[in-house]
């Protein structure tokens, strides 16, 4: 029987998470760029089935619009990747791990931070994915 949650692909592999982050949801964000809130208005790459809120889990890329922050950036469009969610999810080892909010970090689209330091810890999971994150952050959980 094929082990449920590891999909290997290539390489490496990526584990299956507990999407916690959705359509419509407001998240904060955890860098010093100068937003606040923000308001995810999109999953990068989720597929799913007909009129299903596609979802994101840590570690994933969403985009957002922001609805708090500095005049400049408001009501801009960016990208952003979770990097704490309220929703628990398993780790491969068993342990089940959840944050006190939902928040992620902006992205150029290019793929590097916008800000320059993150507040706040990170999840482990997050920080494998994208190195440049884990180098900004000072608490990976």
């Amino acid at each position: 029987m094929a082990k449920r949650g590891i999909k290997v692909t290539g390489v490496s592999y990526r584990l299956h998470l507990t999407p916690g982050v959705f359509v419509g949801s407001l998240v904060k964000v955890t860098d010093n760029s100068g937003a606040r809130i923000a308001k995810v208005i999109g999953v990068i790459g989720a597929k799913t089935v007909r009129r299903r809120i596609p979802g994101a889990a840590v570690g994933d890329m969403v985009v957002v619009s922001i609805k708090e922050g500095k005049p400049e950036l408001r009501k801009q469009v960016m990208r952003g990747v979770v990097v704490r969610q309220r929703r628990p999810y398993r780790r491969i080892d068993g342990t089940w791990i959840c944050f006190e909010d939902n928040a992620i970090v902006l992205m150029t689209p290019d793929g590097d931070p916008k800000g320059t330091e993150v507040r706040g810890p990170v999840a482990k999971e997050a920080a494998e994915r994208w190195p440049k994150i884990a180098s900004m952050s000072y608490l990976i959980v």
